[in-house]
């Protein structure tokens, strides 16, 4: 039972931080800093480094300009454009991190596992904020980006205070991403072409009627 135990508090640990890594890396390192120095948990050696004061620091400062700019519909698409070559390979290495001292084809395993959950979970939070960002009204980005914020926060706690109950919402999230994903490609395909359309539409007017 003990041996089960540490399987799943493991599992939740490296899949959970890959997961919200993929969502919001800097809210994920905090939280995971902060959780370490008020003893909520023992870190593995290779991520102790992230309850540095200043590595919180860093994070923390990371997260308050993310905190803004991902609330203002365009910048946070290009925000999130730019943090996919930044969330998917942090997520990696706090999975493979979070596999503690074991051999390097775990840890390998877990990097390749941790980096495709990442992906996938930034996947989807980049491609539905595309489409929330065609609503003319700033209101449904604000809390789609706070709710975003609640559920890393929450989710980091839980993987480390609940591994089994959040390996079941996580297995219920894969399943919805599996799901949502093709339906989110199909939007934005729309949306774009449509913006390519829009410009396409508006040169052929202009030379068609060139200016006097």
């Amino acid at each position: 039972m003990d041996a089960l135990n540490q399987i799943s508090t493991t599992l939740a640990l490296t899949m959970g931080l890959a997961w919200a890594s993929g969502i919001n890396l800097y809210a994920t390192l905090f939280t995971l800093g902060y959780l370490a120095n008020t003893g909520n948990i023992d870190l593995p050696p290779d991520l102790q480094i992230v309850a540095n004061p200043m590595v919180m620091g860093a994070a923390g400062l990371m997260y308050f300009i993310e905190f803004f700019a991902d609330k203002m519909p365009g910048v946070d698409t290009g925000w999130d454009a730019i943090h996919t070559f930044i969330r998917i390979p942090a997520g990696a290495m706090l999975a493979a991190g979070a596999i503690g001292d074991l051999n390097p084809a775990v840890e390998l395993a877990a990097a390749i596992l941790g980096g495709g959950l990442a992906a996938g979970s930034h996947a989807t939070k980049a491609g539905s904020r595309v489409l929330i960002n065609t609503s003319p009204e700033p209101f449904s980005n604000w809390l789609a980006s706070v709710s975003e914020d609640v559920v890393v926060i929450t989710g980091v706690w839980a993987c480390i205070n609940h591994p089994i109950l959040f390996l079941i919402a996580l297995t219920g999230f894969i399943l919805l991403m599996i799901w949502l994903l093709p339906r989110i490609w199909v939007g934005i395909k729309k949306v774009f072409g449509f913006i390519i359309n829009l410009f396409r539409n508006e040169n052929t007017t202009i030379s068609q009627n060139p200016p006097q």
